[in-house]
């Protein structure tokens, strides 16, 4: 039996002593040549949803390109592969790094190549911090196995439906019911937080099951997936437990496109206006502290 979630979790109020340090520090994994704005706007949602500190590790290649694009992130330039992506070897420097970090984000803009796949299963068999995994980090998983069920650290799976199809093996749920019956299924197999966009995202871990209703149409276009997965990390990093920074992360993101579509329209919505909507989103959230 599960149990739907109609509330909102709180927005941790932020502590009037606090500094960069407590507020957490997010390791964003992210970017190839030609995908350095994925690593772009996760970085930068991070740094609006919150975290104190934001570190982007990206291929040597695009360093310059993502360091220049925010000065209020460090950079981290990874050894490559000639073809741009994460390089032999790359996976002991980012776990190095993540061994400070207070969640992380993997798979925006990595590309799909199998060296890149073998990178991605190496870093989830050995990081410890809590893992957003979006984008080219949920096909290296795909189909999921047995080997990530019921991990003791937090893992929090962001697929739009062609995503969770992959992952599943199984065809792409046809209905609401369908969407939330098999995210429930799946969360509950593996232990881990489902977050399975679309209209009405769903957001599960198996026993609680949300339904977003913020958003639009008008965020059908690259990048927000990024931005929401920066988002989600930068709110686990402030102290919130997977699913409720799942939850308040679906909802301050479909928040703020809704937003931008007010001011903008639905037909011009992009991704970085996501970003220029998230503090007013936010600002909302701590009316009710």
């Amino acid at each position: 039996m599960t149990q739907a979630i109609r509330d909102l979790p709180r927005l941790p109020r932020r502590d009037a002593t606090g500094h960069k340090g407590t507020y957490g520090k997010v390791l964003v994994v992210a970017g190839s040549r030609g995908m350095s704005g994925a690593a772009v706007l996760c970085g930068r949602a991070a740094l609006r949803g919150g975290a104190g500190l934001v570190q982007v590790a990206c291929p040597q290649n695009v360093q310059d390109v993502v360091a220049a694009a925010h000065p209020a992130y460090t950079t981290h330039g990874i050894r490559q592969h000639a073809d741009g992506t994460f390089g032999d070897g790359a996976a002991e420097e980012v776990l190095a790094l993540a061994s400070a970090a207070d969640a992380v984000v993997i798979g925006p803009g990595l590309g799909r190549a199998e060296p890149t796949v073998r990178f991605v299963l190496r870093l989830l068999e050995d990081l410890t911090a809590p893992v957003v995994l979006d984008a080219d980090g949920l096909f290296a998983v795909s189909p999921f196995g047995d080997q990530f069920a019921r991990r003791t650290v937090p893992l929090v799976l962001t697929p739009h439906p062609g995503e969770f199809a992959r992952l599943t093996g199984k065809p792409v749920p046809a209905t609401d019911a369908e969407r939330e019956e098999q995210a429930t299924a799946f969360a509950d197999t593996f232990g881990g937080v489902i977050l399975l966009k679309g209209a009405g995202t769903v957001v599960t871990d198996g026993t609680r099951v949300y339904r977003n209703a913020t958003g639009n149409p008008g965020m059908g276009t690259g990048g927000t997936g990024d931005v929401l997965a920066g988002v989600i990390a930068a709110l686990i990093g402030q102290g919130l437990k997977a699913f409720d920074a799942a939850v308040l992360g679906a909802w301050v993101h479909g928040r703020a496109g809704d937003l931008g579509a007010e001011a903008l329209g639905q037909t011009a919505l992009t991704a970085p206006d996501l970003l220029d909507h998230l503090p007013a989103a936010f600002k909302e959230l701590e009316s009710h502290w």
